[in-house]
């Protein structure tokens, strides 16, 4: 290259970089103006432009804590240590660890189950036998699994993520809870068994004054996947307040499913219109229940015992024709796509106490057999699933688990639109990375591995299969570091047989 050339490359290169500067400093006085000029945000007008750098810190800053510098037992609301578990599961590998648990086994409520020094053999162990849920309906339902899918609706969670939810539950042999906002295609066509769910707006089965309409619930019966009908009357991450899903989120296909016009705000009220007691509750129930002939719960969450012994007091006095064939306990810290915080945070009780209450209730009013207890709420790993079952639940569901197993990374946009892993989007772009046909045999391998592990902690405690767990298997640890039998704390209601 000629020395004429390369002074030319110079002077370009030096002009290039001058109007680089000065485009970069009319910005940062452009900014500086308006920084100064507003007055909604003290620190950016005391420091203009500086102030700036602290807003896009704290964005950062949960993406930092979560890949940098929480440890594994850290982070809210799921450790990465449940996550991982979740994604090994799913992707078929093993989940053996070396050295020692990374758990802090001092925490007040941390359970500890009681080995037994002998053990059944191998060859004593036993699967869990399917259970019956409404024997007094005309189409009652053999569950065949203690762990199954919870409510997560179509819009929601995208197309992508329920095709893979719904292919992997058959696969796996577990129920898929259709969440509140209808049956779609795409739940259909995994061909598992399906629990539908109806919310305060009654998606999918709701006449045009938004009341319930006994033709549409027939046609939901008429499919014979759709095994039990589930009366939403609260959700833990938000116990008295009803859901939306946003008008631009409204396709056609949403709008048909959920009974609303395109483009229409799906607003889900506080409670149901014509449900303001128990006695009215189980009026709705048995209505459904003999519309549709399938077996019909209902999904609570508890605020005290009073109003819950009220409940069952109103089932004894009404007779079991009345009952609802299963009770889904929600716990206070159950997650949402979006609810308010101080409703996420402080309303609603723990299921680690809801669970033994109910349970108890239900026994002390002879509905051991009648009615099934269904627990949910933040229970993800074999630990969680043991505890409940020896605390007396039947069944437990989870959703956010399912979700980890789909490709989850706790990215906290489930409100948005702009879910990374196409989970809770319907950005066709974004959900390009969740591919059914894969993702499905992950949701499969993770409940297969719940089922399998929570056996080894069953047989580890000298019973055959999980549905043998009671209380007396459990320690529960003290605020003082020591740990009591889980069956002291929370007596059984008969403690002499079932704790």
């Amino acid at each position: 290259m000629s020395m004429e050339r390369t002074f030319y490359v110079v002077e370009l290169l030096g002009l290039f970089f001058v109007i680089l500067f000065a485009i970069g400093v009319v910005v940062v006085l452009v900014l500086f103006i308006i920084d100064r000029s507003q007055t909604g945000d003290a620190v950016r007008r005391n420091y203009p432009v500086i102030g700036r750098f602290r807003h896009l810190f704290s964005e950062l800053g949960e993406f930092f804590r979560q890949y940098f510098f929480a440890m594994d037992r850290e982070e809210l609301p799921f450790n990465r240590a449940q996550r991982e578990w979740i994604g090994r599961s799913g992707e078929g590998k093993g989940n053996t660890i070396a050295f020692g648990s990374t758990r802090n086994l001092t925490i007040p409520g941390t359970p500890i189950f009681v080995n037994d020094p002998f053990p059944p053999l191998d060859d004593e162990f036993s699967k869990s036998e399917p259970l019956l849920i409404g024997p007094t309906a005309r189409t009652p339902f053999m569950a065949p699994s203690f762990f199954n899918i919870s409510g997560m609706s179509y819009g929601a969670i995208s197309k992508p993520a329920v095709q893979a939810l719904s292919r992997g539950a058959k696969e796996a042999g577990i129920w898929m809870n259709t969440g509140e906002g209808g049956v779609s295609p795409f739940h259909l066509e995994g061909g598992c068994d399906l629990v539908f769910q109806i919310g305060t707006a009654k998606f999918g089965v709701r006449d045009a004054d938004g009341g319930l309409s006994d033709e549409k619930l027939r046609a939901v019966a008429a499919h014979d996947t759709v095994r039990m009908f589930e009366l939403k009357i609260a959700q833990g991450a938000k116990p008295g307040k009803g859901g939306i899903l946003p008008g631009e989120k409204v396709t056609e296909e949403i709008a048909r499913i959920r009974g609303l016009e395109v483009g229409q705000d799906g607003i889900s009220p506080n409670r149901h219109k014509d449900i303001s007691n128990f006695d009215e509750m189980l009026d709705v129930v048995a209505r459904i229940r003999d519309v549709t002939g399938k077996p019909v719960g209902v999904k609570t969450v508890v605020g005290a015992e009073d109003a819950m012994r009220t409940f069952f007091e109103t089932i004894a006095r009404r007779g079991h024709a009345f009952a609802p064939d299963f009770i889904t306990i929600d716990g206070g810290e159950g997650g949402t796509g979006a609810a308010p915080m101080p409703l996420i945070d402080l309303v609603g009780m723990s299921i680690r106490d809801a669970l033994p209450l109910v349970v108890n209730l239900r026994d002390e009013h002879g509905l051991k057999d009648r009615v099934r207890i269904v627990a949910s709420g933040k229970l993800v790993n074999p630990g969680d699933i043991a505890w409940a079952l020896a605390a007396g639940a039947d069944f437990i569901t989870s959703a956010r688990g399912f979700m980890f197993s789909l490709g989850c990374i706790q990215a906290l946009k489930c409100n948005k639109n702009t879910c990374p892993t196409g989970i809770t989007t319907h950005d066709p772009r974004l959900q390009k990375g969740l591919v059914a046909r894969s993702k499905y045999k992950r949701v499969a391998r993770y409940a297969k591995t719940i089922i399998k592990e929570v056996e080894t902690i069953s047989h580890s405690v000298g019973v055959s299969e999980p549905r043998l767990l009671r209380r007396r298997h459990v320690r529960l640890v003290l605020a003082n570091g020591r740990s009591r039998p889980m069956n002291e704390i929370f007596p059984s209601y008969n403690s002499s047989t079932s704790s």
